[in-house]
C-alpha cells in the first residue's frame, strides 16, 4: 500500500469525531464549515469502507469498525502529535489545547488553587476542565481522549498502555467538634465507638477502610451517613456530635474553614491512601501534558504542601 495516495488528514477527522461524537463539534474543532467536514467525512467512509459514524438522537454513534480502528488511530495521532511537539521546541507551552482531569473534589481542593495560578503564567493558552471519578478508573475516557489524567487514591492495577505515578501520600486522621462529648483528653477506642459516623463514598458503599479493620478487631461503628463529598462532611461534623474519619489534609483545611472542629489521631492502625495520577499511552509522550503532569506532581508532594500551610 502506497502511503503517498492516502489522505493522512482523514485520520485527524476520525480521531476528532471519535472524541467529540458530534459533525458540529468536530467541525468547530478543527476549524471546518460543517459542509465542509461533511465532504470529508464521505472521503473517510470510503477509504475505510465503512459507515464509521451514524447519526443518533444525540450527535453519532461508531460503529463496531470505528470502535476497531479507534486504538490504532489514536497512537497513530498522538505519535505525529509528539513529533511536532518535540519540533516545536519551549512552543509547546504557547498551544491552545484544552486538559480534561478526571479527579475528586477532595483534590481539586488541594490542587487547583496553587495549580492554575501556574497554568495561567506558563501556558497561557491552555484550558483545565475537572471532572468527578465517581469512585472508577475512568478507562473509557482515558482511551478515548475524553480524560486526559485522571488523579485519585483507589487505582489498582492497570493494563500495559496506562502509566501510573504516585504524587502523594497521608495517612488518617479524625475529625470533630471540640465540645464533643465522647473525646476527653484524647480520643479513644470506646470514645470513637460511642459516636455516630460519618462517611465519603464515592460509589455508595458505607463498608471502607475503617470498618474492615474494625470487623477483623470483633467491633463495628455506627455510620449514620455516606455523602459522596470529601469536603462536604466537615460542615456537618462541625454543627453535631458526629465524627468523620478523613485524610489529615482533609481535615486540616476543614479545621481552616471551622475553628470549632478538632484533630485527633484515629484510634485504629490503618494505612494510609497513596495518590496517583494516571495517564493512557496515547498522552505520554504529549510535551504539554508531560509539563502539567510534572506540576502536579511537584505541588502535591508532601514537602509542597507543607510549604502551602505555612
Amino acid at each position: 500500500m502506497n502511503i503517498a495516495g492516502k489522505d493522512l488528514n482523514l485520520l485527524l477527522l476520525f480521531h476528532v469525531l471519535y472524541q467529540e461524537r458530534s459533525v458540529s463539534a468536530a467541525a468547530g474543532r478543527m476549524a471546518l464549515s460543517q459542509p465542509a467536514l461533511s465532504h470529508k467525512l464521505a472521503k473517510l467512509r470510503h477509504a475505510f469502507g465503512d459507515e464509521l459514524f451514524v447519526r443518533a438522537p444525540r450527535g453519532l454513534t461508531p460503529t463496531p469498525r470505528a470502535h476497531e480502528l479507534a486504538p490504532r488511530v489514536q497512537q497513530l495521532v498522538a505519535g505525529i502529535e509528539g513529533f511536532f511537539d518535540f519540533c516545536e521546541g519551549s512552543d509547546y507551552l504557547a498551544r491552545a489545547d484544552r486538559v480534561h482531569l478526571y479527579t475528586t473534589d477532595y483534590i481539586e481542593q488541594l490542587l487547583l488553587p496553587r495549580l492554575l495560578p501556574v497554568v495561567r503564567r506558563e501556558a497561557p493558552q491552555l484550558q483545565l476542565v475537572t471532572h468527578n471519578t465517581r469512585g472508577r478508573l475512568p478507562r473509557a475516557e482515558l482511551e478515548t481522549g475524553e480524560c486526559d489524567i485522571a488523579i485519585a487514591g483507589f487505582y489498582g492495577d492497570l493494563p500495559r498502555s496506562y502509566h501510573q505515578q504516585r504524587i502523594h501520600r497521608e495517612g488518617f486522621v479524625v475529625l470533630a467538634a471540640r465540645d464533643h462529648p465522647e473525646i476527653g483528653e484524647r480520643l479513644t477506642l470506646e470514645g470513637y465507638l460511642a459516636s455516630d459516623h460519618l462517611v465519603t463514598t464515592l460509589t455508595g458503599d458505607l463498608d471502607g477502610h475503617v470498618d474492615k479493620q474494625l470487623r477483623a478487631l470483633g467491633r463495628r461503628r455506627r455510620v449514620v451517613a455516606g455523602l459522596s463529598s470529601f469536603t462536604v462532611p466537615p460542615l456537618l461534623v462541625a454543627q453535631s456530635d458526629l465524627l468523620l474519619t478523613c485524610l489529615e489534609s482533609v481535615a486540616t483545611q476543614a479545621v481552616a474553614r471551622f475553628p470549632g472542629l478538632s484533630i485527633h489521631p484515629c484510634p485504629l492502625e490503618l494505612d494510609g491512601v497513596a495518590v496517583i495520577q494516571t495517564w493512557h499511552q496515547r498522552t505520554h509522550e504529549d510535551r504539554l501534558r508531560r509539563w502539567l503532569r510534572g506540576q502536579i506532581k511537584a505541588l502535591l508532594e508532601p514537602s509542597a504542601l507543607v510549604e502551602a500551610k505555612e
